[in-house]
């Protein structure tokens, strides 16, 4: 009890705060989501320098010897308490985040902002230009802020193990380059015998599909999945994303192609994912750490289970069809399910990752994760990065963009935040989606008939229940065995990629 008394007061001081911090980051988020969205293009340089002041706060704050003091006069009270509580799973998750915050100089974090800023006003500009020689040379200061980013963490085995590190946390360079060699033998295989047959006929989904019609039908489906639009907003941006500034608070965006309907259709199905995992956060973690996901990978995994073992399932579409339907009769009326069906999971060999089909995705993943290790490693210059890129996609996908639009400046990534560390989450949450819907259906094997009625009640609940409440209290390792009670693995994917498409394209 003295030991309580002594210490508890410490973990109130602790989460205090903790709090204050995330609301600093939380502003910084708002202003973020804004330039994504309404900010006018003159307010660029203002909200760079804006959104650096307040990452140097909260990053000073957060390195604060006081923090570490507390950390350190809490450790006999982590270890009174059961491993697993929130308590101990607060401080056990703070001190990792300080010990390697303290890591990082303050000043460094403010440059890096204010430069993040100035690259995605560039990249924004840029890409509709199809000019990447505006941007290279804020790809280039951005290569050259990783490397010396990377240098704060000596003793890494590779260069970008630190940047996997912080968003994918018991991973690395090395088991992820086995883990994608794994995969790739696994799906090239399925690319070919699926790619060397008649195409699939989609120009059902590319005739024109009015904005305002799109953005009504994707709200009606997103509320109905589980979305709470009381605590959520969609909203259009150049390259969609989903952003929490609170639990009460979680946004998406996404972009529209009139002449296309699975874009915004299947990107508000994807963010919905995240959000919705934000959104089932224990209310009780509001301000601290353990309020976000686990890791990049499963955060993804709920946005691609939503996106796509859910969003393009025949069983999802028998419910959601015949609304589509009525809301593009014209376009829609005359076009079986079936069709319908296999038009949006057509695999071919595409240029877009986003909207690329689940088959050929990882590929778009791994070649981007390859790219950017060949540039932390010094072996490929910001100058030969088109080239590269554009000789992947032929070697990999027998395809070569166009354009740098297409090619090499079709994501936002490298232009608004680090090289290293920003695509293996995809990848990682493709296979996890697997094995938690797996999971999900051997606890209740009725979720595939009851989607087909409309119901995903009994799916989001068994989400909220193993993986949305606990936020990041758990790692991916823990979490993934004590949600499916193995490890990672890529066999449910491989089996679940086999059994639909074996199917489709009758393999």
């Amino acid at each position: 009890m003295q030991t309580l008394e002594k210490t508890e007061p410490k973990l109130q001081q602790l989460k205090t705060r903790l709090t204050e911090i995330k609301d600093i980051e939380s502003a910084a988020a708002v202003l973020y989501w804004d330039q994504a969205t309404y900010m006018p293009p003159g307010g660029a340089a203002a909200r760079g320098r804006q959104m650096a002041t307040l990452r140097q706060i909260a990053h000073e704050k957060f390195t604060d010897p006081a923090i570490g003091e507390l950390l350190e006069n809490l450790r006999s009270y982590e270890e009174s308490i059961p491993y697993n509580s929130d308590e101990a799973c607060l401080i056990r998750l703070t001190r990792r985040l300080y010990d390697r915050a303290i890591k990082v100089p303050a000043q460094f974090m403010a440059k890096f902002s204010l430069h993040r800023a100035e690259s995605y006003g560039a990249w924004a500009k840029a890409k509709p230009e199809n000019n990447f020689a505006a941007v290279q040379p804020y790809l280039e200061k951005t290569l050259e802020f990783a490397q010396e980013y990377a240098n704060f963490f000596p003793g890494y085995e590779h260069i970008a193990d630190p940047f996997i590190y912080g968003v994918d946390y018991g991973m690395k360079a090395t088991s992820l380059r086995s883990l994608f060699a794994e995969l790739r033998q696994e799906l090239v295989p399925i690319v070919e015998a699926i790619t060397s047959q008649t195409p699939v006929d989609d120009s059902c989904l590319k005739q024109h599909f009015p904005e305002a019609e799109q953005i009504a039908f994707s709200y009606k489906v997103i509320e109905k999945i589980g979305y709470d639009l009381q605590r959520g907003r969609q909203d259009k941006t150049l390259h969609p994303f989903m952003t929490s500034f609170s639990i009460g608070d979680v946004r998406i965006t996404t972009r529209v192609y009139e002449n296309h309907l699975g874009q915004a259709l299947f990107s508000a199905i994807h963010e919905t994912g995240h959000a919705m995992y934000e959104q089932g956060i224990n209310r009780e973690f509001e301000g601290l750490p353990l309020a976000d996901g686990t890791s990049s990978g499963v955060h993804e995994s709920q946005s691609r289970l939503w996106e796509n073992i859910v969003g393009r399932s025949r069983g999802f579409w028998q419910y959601f069809y015949p609304q589509l339907q009525g809301f593009f009769p014209s376009q829609l009326g005359n076009v079986s399910l079936e069709t319908f069906y296999r038009a949006i999971n057509k695999v071919e060999r595409s240029l877009i990752r986003t909207d690329s089909d689940e088959v050929t995705y990882n590929l778009h993943v791994m070649i981007r994760f390859d790219l950017e290790l060949a540039m932390l490693e010094g072996k490929l210059a910001i100058k030969d990065l088109p080239d590269a890129w554009n000789d992947r996609y032929k070697s990999d996908l027998g395809i070569v963009p166009p354009n740098h639009s297409q090619g090499v400046m079709q994501d936002v990534h490298w232009y608004t935040g680090m090289i290293g560390g920003m695509f293996q989450g995809y990848t990682l949450g493709n296979i996890m989606s697997a094995q938690f819907f797996n999971a999900a259906l051997q606890a209740t094997p009725e979720i595939t008939s009851q989607i087909q009625q409309g119901n995903f009640t009994n799916l989001l609940n068994w989400l909220q229940e193993n993986i949305y409440y606990h936020g990041s209290k758990y790692t991916t390792a823990e979490l993934i065995q004590r949600v499916t009670g193995n490890s990672l693995n890529i066999k449910p994917f491989v089996s679940y990629i086999r059994s639909k498409y074996g199917e489709i394209y009758d393999l």
